[in-house]
């Protein structure tokens, strides 16, 4: 097994420079304290941080379907284990995530089909935002765009530095395999 050269940094090695934000958002996760051995990114991110996930015109429903489907998409067992527990505390039906697995009915199949655009042909069709611009509002969808992006680049660090998802998540895993499973 290799070691990862960006392991989640410890509370004992967090950079001085940074303090608060381990106080903040970025204490509490292993991804964070992975982007940690990069203080000036870490600290550049947090703002945009809480627009993208926290402020977002899409809700904190819809924001699942997209991180869900995005963490799927990428591959990244983190983002996916971490984002069905999340997705399950809002209320989500396990029928509901398993459906983001595919594509849903509704307006979580136009999010799905959107993310599933921006990943192979890295943009939606005239056609396309207009459907969903109808359905969400076009601030939502150019929050969509950023969110793609935004756990794209999570995805490539986690998966990069083989990031472990974080031991509460991994024990909410332990009695749900199936659904936390990135395969089925």
């Amino acid at each position: 097994m290799t070691t990862s050269p960006c392991p989640p940094i410890a509370d004992a090695d967090w950079p001085n420079d940074i303090a608060e934000l381990r106080e903040d958002f970025a204490g509490a996760l292993n991804v964070y304290r992975t982007m940690a051995h990069h203080p000036d990114l870490l600290n550049a991110w947090a703002p945009l941080r809480q627009h993208v996930v926290k402020e977002n015109a899409l809700g904190p429903e819809l924001t699942e379907v997209v991180i869900l489907r995005a963490g799927l998409r990428m591959e990244s067992r983190y983002e996916w284990a971490h984002h069905v527990s999340r997705a399950l505390a809002l209320g989500f039906s396990t029928a509901r995530i398993e459906a983001i697995r595919t594509r849903p009915e509704g307006v979580d199949g136009l999010i799905v089909d959107a993310v599933d655009a921006l990943f192979d042909q890295r943009m939606l069709s005239p056609e396309q935002e207009a459907e969903l611009a109808d359905a969400i509002g076009r601030k939502a969808v150019i929050d969509l765009i950023a969110m793609v992006g935004f756990y794209s680049v999570l995805g490539y660090l986690l998966k990069t530095y083989d990031t472990p998802v974080d031991d509460n998540i991994q024990k909410e895993a332990e009695k749900m395999p199936t659904l936390f499973s990135l395969t089925t």
